[in-house]
């Protein structure tokens, strides 16, 4: 099944001590990982898009659903699609 990364304790502690340099050493370390995670997530998130996609073609519409800075993030996501796709404004609703 799959690790919960997010539970496991935090290798680094006090960041507003560490210099900067060694503060930035361990985000760009941290930001490697994204490609490793995804790689291994791919049949799903392919599984999930081919969903989407057969549902929006037959008429349905794409809510984003969040609290906070998840749901700020998919409004603005919505709101890009009707510009950037020329898709209807209540094709994709945050």
């Amino acid at each position: 099944m799959f690790k919960k990364i997010t539970e496991l304790p935090s290798p680094y502690h006090h960041l507003e001590r560490m210099p900067i340099k060694e503060l930035l050493f361990h985000i760009n370390e941290e930001d490697k990982t994204v490609p490793e995670s995804i790689s291994g997530s791919i049949p799903q998130i392919e599984g999930l898009v081919a969903a989407v996609v057969d549902r929006m073609l037959a008429g349905g519409r794409l809510f984003y659903i969040g609290a906070g800075t998840s749901g700020r993030l998919g409004i603005v996501d919505a709101s890009e699609c009707p510009p950037t796709f020329g898709v209807s404004h209540n094709l994709v609703v945050g």
